[in-house]
């Protein structure tokens, strides 16, 4: 009796011997109970560990990713301006714009569009500068904008002289240059949303002495296709350099389907608009906006729009 008691008492004592073992090679404590350089090491390796694992990279990336801002139009400011109004005031200049886009957006969808490479691809330009053409772009990605079937970007392509954040108000920001010249990856990144829900802009960016090489690289080219051909409701309105003594236009007429050439009434000359016309793709629908003409029949002076399409 005595010896099975003995013989209890031994296993009960190498099972607790055992257990203080496996806690010691655990979590190594010295004397004060606090945690050894070993035990701290280890630990630390499992921190490193965690935050290495994919799940944690996700998170954290998660984390870290801030949503890209979009552009505020402050649409009263616009309209003081002269703008497309998106108040669904019925303004004698959304009247003009409501016909100039009629045909525009009749070339990119309709019949004609089978005859047209990237027909919904229509660049804004002019002669020489100041003659108006950014106005007009923006004024005819607001009216088309507020069409209940279409989506509009807006590509400040005029990489020279940019304007169109400044025209519509809004503050700089990376854009297209960027893209073009490798140091933002995706064109997503400089593809910014607006306060209007159907209407995206890609600013000029900065500049670059080599923007005639850049505007006609394939990358380019690549870029306009996927704008034009990504989304069947989509309009691209492309802002571009004037077209007299300025390369870079006639190199993006080679990607439009549309050109509006815009004209200043009393300033622009008969061989100038000949010289522009010239070097235009002869394959594109081109038509033409008349811009600062003060028409008798308006109301409350509005400068009158008109548009004349040179491809029947």
């Amino acid at each position: 009796m005595k010896n099975t008691i003995e013989k209890a008492q031994q296993r009960q004592e190498a099972e607790k011997q055992k257990a203080r073992q496996n806690k010691a090679e655990a979590a190594p404590e010295d004397v004060d109970g606090q945690p050894t350089p070993e035990s701290t090491q280890a630990a630390l390796g499992k921190a490193e560990s965690e935050l290495t694992s994919p799940a944690t990279d996700e998170t954290v990336a998660s984390k870290n990713k801030t949503p890209k801002s979009q552009f505020k139009l402050n649409f009263s400011q616009l309209e003081e301006k002269g703008f497309v109004s998106t108040t669904g005031q019925r303004k004698q200049i959304n009247e003009e714009y409501r016909e100039i886009k009629r045909k525009l957006l009749s070339n990119a969808f309709g019949p004609i569009s089978k005859t047209l490479t990237n027909s919904n691809v229509i660049m804004v330009t002019s002669g020489r500068p100041s003659e108006g053409k950014t106005f007009t772009a923006a004024n005819l990605a607001l009216s088309i904008a507020s069409e209940q079937d279409k989506t509009v970007l807006l590509v400040d392509a005029d990489v020279l002289k940019p304007n169109v954040l400044r025209t519509l108000g809004l503050e700089r920001r990376k854009g297209l240059m960027e893209y073009l010249m490798g140091e933002v990856d995706d064109v997503s990144e400089v593809l910014y949303p607006t306060n209007i829900e159907t209407l995206k802009i890609i600013p000029a960016g900065k500049y670059d002495h080599r923007t005639t090489e850049l505007l006609a690289s394939q990358r380019m080219h690549d870029t306009v296709d996927e704008f034009a051909n990504r989304y069947k409701d989509r309009v691209v309105i492309i802002d571009t350099p004037p077209l007299i003594g300025i390369t870079e236009s006639a190199v993006l007429a080679n990607f439009a389907g549309q050109a509006v050439v815009v004209v200043e009434e009393g300033r622009s000359k008969l061989n100038d608009i000949k010289f522009s016309i010239e070097r235009l793709n002869p394959e594109m629908a081109v038509g033409f906006v008349v811009n600062k003409s003060v028409d008798s029949n308006s109301l409350n002076g509005y400068y009158g729009y008109y548009y004349a399409d040179r491809k029947d």
